[in-house]
């Protein structure tokens, strides 16, 4: 490690003292000592024929043809040949920046569209150009309630995603923001118990999501009611495919509605993160993070796209800044823009509805063979009790069939999407 120095030696100690570390080792000290490397065993150069034949004979290795019921927010889904063709034309997939509308207007119309799409599903006036992830958009979201009430304390369902609530806590532990999470039964948040808490004007924001971790659709009804008398923000985290055919956030009265698009054209091995947005109302507009593309007219009367209500720290006082993000997930949003401009409001709705039925046919398949299904309500994921979780994997994976995400030692959670053939969950009911 010694070795990389980028400052002069009395820099280097300087810095070190400052932070309690004797040497630069010291930095290295958490890291497990397999994974650091000092020197790589590079094999010798290969002419571009004989790479192709090496990358190739790994690739075979790769085991690919697995039946995945899989989901907790990363969904294997049909995705149109035609998305990447379209995807990849110049036009859209440009590397220049949106801060230069002149030549880059393929990519502020595609974050147009994609925000106008959002606004649609989920009923809400306005949507940023995209953040990285929904564990990133949640946690923007409740700064967002925090500066707009003035409060520092904020309530989670502890049916959120484990990641996205990770996310949050370090974004609140670095703000001085408190967070209480709310508990849950059967595997919905406990809404009734916390009717005073929201009405009580303690709290900037209230982040529940719907379908919740676990595929259950929560009471939209009573988180209407409470709406009607609110004093504490109400953030709906939105799983997207659902929002085609269930209640949209707006209709339950949603301040801010965050969500991931990994669902619309991106698929799992895209990587991550995917991209996360925000919408809300158009009251709080001033208050999203990140970009934000208008539309407007040339000089010549030509329709025209462009950055606007810019509030980031990159164009004013840090201190005034709504955030510090600095980008937009471009590639992914595009993606998405093609994937849902292809299927249409008709498709989507196809999509979610055969993944709800899959899920749902897979379940009564399980529960007549004696399993229990631990919540309902469900959308297309849903908790299955086993008497070991990582033996009921591991026999699964025997028959090509990855089972679901272990949640406990006999709790699995299982999902189901427009993939999912009848032969495969028969495949899976008859094995399980």
């Amino acid at each position: 490690m010694n070795n990389f120095k980028s400052n002069p030696d009395n820099v280097t100690d300087e810095m070190l003292k400052t932070i309690g570390e004797k040497n630069i080792d010291g930095l290295f000290s958490e890291i497990d000592k397999k994974a650091l490397i000092n020197n790589f065993d590079m094999p010798e150069a290969l002419s571009e024929m004989e790479l192709q034949k090496e990358i190739k004979s790994i690739a075979k290795q790769n085991k690919t043809d697995y039946a995945c019921f899989i989901g907790a927010g990363a969904y294997k889904r049909f995705i149109p040949s035609a998305v990447s063709q379209i995807s990849s034309r110049f036009e859209f997939n440009t590397a220049y920046t949106p801060y230069q509308p002149e030549i880059s207007q393929g990519t502020l119309q595609v974050i147009y569209e994609f925000q106008s799409m959002i606004c649609d599903l989920t009923g809400m006036d306005v949507c940023n150009a995209s953040v990285y992830d929904a564990g990133n958009a949640c946690a923007e979201a409740m700064l967002m309630s925090v500066r707009i009430t003035g409060r520092n304390k904020i309530l989670v369902s502890s049916c959120l995603n484990p990641q996205y609530i990770e996310v949050i806590k370090t974004y609140a532990h670095a703000g001085g923001i408190f967070i209480e999470e709310i508990q849950q039964t059967n595997f919905k948040t406990d809404l009734a118990s916390i009717k005073n808490k929201i009405l009580s004007g303690e709290y900037a924001g209230f982040i529940i999501q719907n379908p919740n971790f676990y595929g259950t659709i929560e009471d939209t009804g009573i988180l209407e009611t409470l709406q009607k008398d609110q004093k504490t923000l109400l953030i709906i985290a939105q799983e997207m495919m659902s929002s085609s055919v269930l209640k949209k956030p707006s209709q339950y009265h949603a301040d801010i509605v965050t969500g991931d698009v990994q669902s619309f054209g991106n698929s799992l091995s895209f990587g991550g993160p995917y991209a996360g947005f925000i919408a809300t109302c158009d009251k709080y507009k001033r208050q999203l993070p990140g970009r934000i593309v208008g539309r407007a007219l040339d000089s010549k009367g030509n329709q025209a796209f462009t950055l606007t209500l810019q509030a980031r720290e990159q164009h004013i006082r840090r201190e005034k800044a709504t955030s510090n993000i600095c980008s937009n997930q471009g590639l992914a949003i595009l993606n998405s823009v093609v994937y849902l401009a292809l299927l249409g409001r008709n498709g989507i709705k196809q999509a979610a509805y055969l993944s709800a039925k899959n899920a749902n046919t897979l379940a009564a398949g399980l529960k007549n063979k004696g399993f229990k299904i631990l919540n309902t309500d469900f959308f297309n994921e849903f908790v299955l009790e086993v008497n070991n979780a990582d033996e009921f994997i591991k026999k699964m994976k025997g028959h090509k069939i990855l089972a679901g995400l272990k949640l406990s030692q006999n709790q699995i959670l299982v999902c189901t999407t427009e993939l999912n053939t009848d032969s495969e969950i028969k495949q899976y009911i008859s094995k399980a």
